[in-house]
């Protein structure tokens, strides 16, 4: 998952967008509309359904990376979940994309204190040659710092970008932490650098090395092989660095299969409106392969089926069809969010809201929108709903979430329910993420959130945008 990746560039794309805060006046819901309301929370908080998806996803699939057999496989169990549970249009988007993925990876110290390093090659890195490479290990205390060395000065040697990441509720420290991750091998490479390391994007103190894309949107190999050590074998490697009488000298060997092109897909199902105008919500299907992706971002995919379910099992018809949406390709480059954004370019104009569930299992504190300023008054009464569940009343810059954020860029309103990451980026692309790590409790919080918010986004009269209903 990126989950800042381009914010504020697609943030000025928007017309519509503002930060006021949500809060003014605004108007009512119905008096049997405040109690469907109030029986969603109730039926959310109750909810079994998320969490027997993510069971069955994370147990049945497991990892499920990009362009992989197991994303095929995931795929295939999407679309299985989905009609059982009732949703109708039932199908996949398939679309076509770069397929990466490790075989194996090691390094060590050979001199002057030899020993294992744990580390875990960065998505889109090329192979070493066979048998690895072996050189001299350069310390930077930060990316800056690299990125002011003097060019050719790395010549035969390897980088190592250290760095910690702040932990915050809101994950606001990873953008600057994640920087490094998609930038050293270039930096390093421009200077005549082997190879790249850095100090894993990540929270924890665990011996669990945090992967990641290290080439923005995927489309190819980074210019050098690059790899996360974990945060205690930075330490150590860094403690070897000061000790040393001289210099550090490490073996490191990544060997990863490339192709050029693989199929991949969006699984979509939806809960049939009235109109044909479509709020979109859902979280990715695939993750990246040393955890199970319970958290990143099988807890999105659960959290938002449920949540449709719960309004579809209403009686009678939402007024806008509520479409679910099991993106792919998320982690190695939004391969599934732009295919999506092209495949329903003809359909946009009806796409009233959108959103992604892609921040864990943690529960909701806040909810943000981006709607146009004549549509802002139609937050109050969400924001006012979402109370009872401790919800605070955020402001009018939502994210969104990765994968909407290439149809957000066409102008579909957005709205984040935000989660608390306190603990998140201890898990994110590791090993540990996995299904133990999710709480039931707040995974039912998120689901009453979302059932609530979808159905109060369907029954409002006008759209988001601040314009006229099209269905009007």
């Amino acid at each position: 998952m990126s989950i800042l990746r381009s914010i504020s560039v697609l943030a000025i794309a928007i017309g519509f967008a503002s930060t006021s805060a949500i809060g003014q006046d605004g108007p009512s819901l119905t008096a049997g509309q405040a109690r469907t309301v109030d029986r969603l929370i109730d039926n959310g908080l109750e909810d079994d359904v998320a969490y027997d998806v993510l069971r069955s996803l994370t147990t049945e699939i497991g990892p499920r990376m990009g362009g992989s057999d197991n994303e095929v496989r995931a795929r295939d169990w999407g679309v299985a979940k989905l009609k059982k549970l009732g949703f109708k249009n039932v199908r996949i988007e398939t679309f076509e994309m770069p397929y990466w993925a490790r075989v194996s990876e090691s390094a060590e110290i050979l001199s002057p204190f030899p020993q294992a390093l744990t580390i875990t090659a960065l998505g889109q890195s090329p192979s070493t040659p066979e048998g690895g490479v072996t050189a001299e290990v350069v310390r930077f205390a930060t990316l800056l710092d690299l990125q002011a060395a003097p060019m050719g000065s790395l010549e035969g040697k390897i980088a190592f970008v250290d760095g910690d990441m702040a932990r915050t509720q809101d994950g606001s420290g990873y953008g600057l932490a994640v920087q490094k991750r998609s930038q050293a091998a270039v930096a390093a490479g421009e200077r005549g650098a082997m190879a790249a390391l850095i100090r894993s994007v990540g929270t924890d103190s665990h011996r669990m090395p945090h992967t990641g894309s290290s080439v923005r949107g995927g489309a190819t190999l980074g210019p050098i092989p690059s790899a996360a050590l974990s945060a205690p074998d930075a330490d150590q490697l860094a403690r070897a660095l000061d000790i040393a009488d001289g210099s550090v000298t490490i073996k490191l060997d990544i060997q990863v299969e490339w192709r050029e092109t693989t199929t991949s897909g969006n699984v979509i199902g939806e809960i049939p409106g009235a109109s044909d105008e479509i709020i979109v919500i859902g979280g990715h299907l695939d993750s990246w392969d040393l955890g199970t992706g319970a958290v990143d971002d099988g807890a999105g995919v659960a959290i938002t089926t449920a949540a449709a379910k719960l309004v579809g099992d209403l009686r009678g018809k939402p007024k806008r069809t509520i479409r679910v949406v099991m993106w792919g390709a998320e982690e190695v480059g939004l391969h599934g969010a732009r295919a999506y954004a092209e495949q329903h370019a003809d359909e946009i104009e009806r796409h009233v809201l959108a959103s992604e569930s892609d921040f864990g299992a943690g529960p909701i504190y806040q909810l943000d929108t981006l709607f146009g300023d004549a549509a802002l008054p139609k937050a109050t009464p969400m924001a006012n709903a979402l109370r009872r569940l401790s919800i605070a009343p955020g402001n009018n810059n939502a994210f969104g979430g990765p994968d909407v954020l290439p149809i957000k860029a066409l102008g579909v309103p957005v709205v984040t329910l935000r989660q608390s990451g306190w603990d998140y980026f201890d898990l994110h692309h590791t090993a540990d993420d996995t299904l133990d790590k999710v709480d039931i409790d707040d995974l039912r919080q998120n689901v009453a959130a979302w059932a609530a918010m979808i159905y109060m986004a369907s029954e409002m009269d006008g759209d988001f945008r601040g314009t006229e209903s099209a269905s009007e």
